[in-house]
């Protein structure tokens, strides 16, 4: 039988994936501009946030994923698109997927080109766009939150999904076990792992191989730890894979 596996795609339990992704920005009539944060759970099509930002910077939605993980708790893994704040054509991590990595949340990127993997947070923008965005003239940002703050109750809490069995998100979704920590636990490593300091252009040392991890990691301690493959080393930041050495190559 023939079937379209994205249709199928779907985290078998809530806070598995979340997706994030800035839906377009638009004018307000005190002259600024919303650019609308969303978030979608997998599983569940839950949206935990809906957020009104003023710009796209990495700090302003840091400040509104701390508040939307204060609520619903850390998933185990976001995916987001390649632009910024999430990534950079250069390189791919931020200061944003630092924190994120920290926190323990696996950080992906979906491929260009492949939007099924970014599908539910896609159809959720399109479904506040002809609902909400084009509909209404709002004046400032607050406007613009108390409008979503409203929209994304109907959305999360009577609106019954066809992908669902005709539930609502709420019905499907349930906050994650882990709580935000106020406070980052310290970096650890095992004692057989291959520690270094990553130094100012990103880079780090390690047997006369430069290695670049990216400028995001500057500061931190990454690990190397060996693979099934000899002379070659797997580079982590925390519990993620962020780069690999290979000790054959000049």
């Amino acid at each position: 039988s023939k079937h379209k596996p994205w249709q199928r795609f779907v985290k078998e339990a809530p806070n598995r994936l979340w997706q994030m992704d800035f839906k377009g920005h638009f004018g307000l009539e005190n002259g600024g501009r919303c650019h609308p944060l969303t978030l979608v759970d997998d599983h569940s099509r839950f949206a935990p946030g809906l957020r009104a930002c003023g710009d796209e910077q990495e700090e302003t939605v840091q400040g509104e994923l701390t508040g939307i993980f204060r609520d619903y708790g850390l998933p185990e893994a976001m995916i987001m698109d390649n632009g910024a704040p999430w990534g950079h054509y250069l390189e791919a991590f931020t200061k944003l997927n630092v924190w994120l990595i920290r926190l323990g949340i696996y950080v992906s990127h979906s491929r260009p080109g492949h939007p099924q993997t970014h599908g539910k947070n896609e159809r959720f923008n399109r479904t506040l766009k002809v609902e909400l965005l084009q509909k209404g003239v709002f004046h400032d940002l607050q406007h613009c939150q108390e409008a979503f703050d409203r929209w994304r109750d109907v959305y999360n809490l009577k609106r019954p999904h066809e992908a669902l069995g005709m539930k609502t998100p709420a019905e499907c979704y349930q906050p994650s076990s882990r709580s935000f920590p106020e406070v980052l636990a310290p970096i650890e490593y095992g004692p057989d792992d291959i520690v270094r300091k990553v130094q100012s252009k990103g880079e780090i040392h390690y047997r006369g191989h430069i290695v670049v991890v990216g400028h995001a990691f500057h500061g931190h301690p990454v690990a190397s730890k060996p693979t099934t493959e000899d002379g070659v080393l797997d580079i982590y930041f925390c519990q993620q894979k962020i780069s690999k050495i290979n000790l054959k190559r000049d």
